[in-house]
């Protein structure tokens, strides 16, 4: 479609999930080409927003409000999929941070930390929101010291 001709949505529309109408996040375009069929990420624009709420179907939507459902990754991820694991660079899971919830000192988080500054850390391409997980694995393991 020849952008010249469709009107751009203001910014704060822009970030607004198609499915949900939640807050998207930006800069999801390259985990969207690792997590998605070439077909699929085709029909997107260049700029690229993830949806995290697992409640949606959308996973990836563009300005132009093109979207592409969950079911259509070619990886298991995080949110949707409990067994996969929070961190798609070194495959701390859901098991691994309620582990450390019960655990005095929480190992693995830490060492997730430490490696999550590192060179290997590739977040923007593996995660499929392509951004760090940190920040759900540490709300995860508040979440559960909460509960016990």
């Amino acid at each position: 479609m020849n952008k010249a001709f469709v009107r751009e949505p203001d910014s704060e529309q822009a970030l607004r999930c198609p499915g949900c109408r939640g807050l998207g996040v930006e800069g999801a375009g390259a985990a969207a080409v690792n997590h998605l069929a070439p077909g699929d990420r085709a029909h997107l624009a260049d700029a690229v927003w993830f949806c995290g709420n697992p409640s949606c179907e959308v996973v990836y939507f563009d300005i132009f409000e093109q979207s592409v459902s969950v079911d259509r990754l070619v990886h298991p991820a995080w949110p949707w999929n409990s067994a996969a694991p929070l961190c798609a660079c070194f495959g701390l899971t859901m098991d691994d941070v309620e582990r450390d919830a019960e655990d005095p000192e929480p190992l693995r988080i830490r060492e997730l930390l430490r490696k999550s500054r590192s060179d290997e850390a590739r977040c923007s391409v593996l995660a499929v929101s392509g951004q760090c997980c940190m920040a759900e694995v540490q709300k995860q393991y508040l979440r559960l010291r909460h509960q016990n």
